[in-house]
């Protein structure tokens, strides 16, 4: 296991882990947002648990690699959905923030096949 793959897989799940927070505590810059693409509130909380599961299973990755990869393919997953709903929704402006996180992922994804 390389120094980069652990440091891009903590940074993966710290980035999650910070967009879950961002949703369960209902910050404005979040939740409005979600609100103009159409998604109930009610929501909220499933998607909050979405992200903050993600960020737990890239954690457990690290020492139960299958692990790792499920919660590194469900957030990938996550990610491409909030672009297309961003594309939706018509808001092109938005579409790299859901990049933004993904990205990290990504290369998580990548380093743990490659190690």
């Amino acid at each position: 296991m390389s120094t980069t793959y652990v440091v891009v897989t903590l940074l993966a799940a710290a980035m999650a882990g910070f967009s879950a927070a961002s949703v369960f505590l209902r910050a404005q810059w979040v939740v409005q947002p979600l609100a103009d693409y159409g998604i109930p509130r009610s929501w909220c909380p499933w998607l909050g648990a979405a992200k903050a599961v993600g960020a737990a299973g890239l954690l457990v990755g690290l020492a139960l690699p299958v692990i790792g990869v499920l919660a590194g393919i469900g957030l990938v997953l996550y990610f491409a959905g909030a672009v297309v709903t961003v594309v939706r929704a018509r808001r092109y402006s938005h579409i790299p923030f859901p990049l933004l996180y993904a990205a990290p992922v990504v290369g998580a994804l990548a380093l743990g096949f490659t190690a």
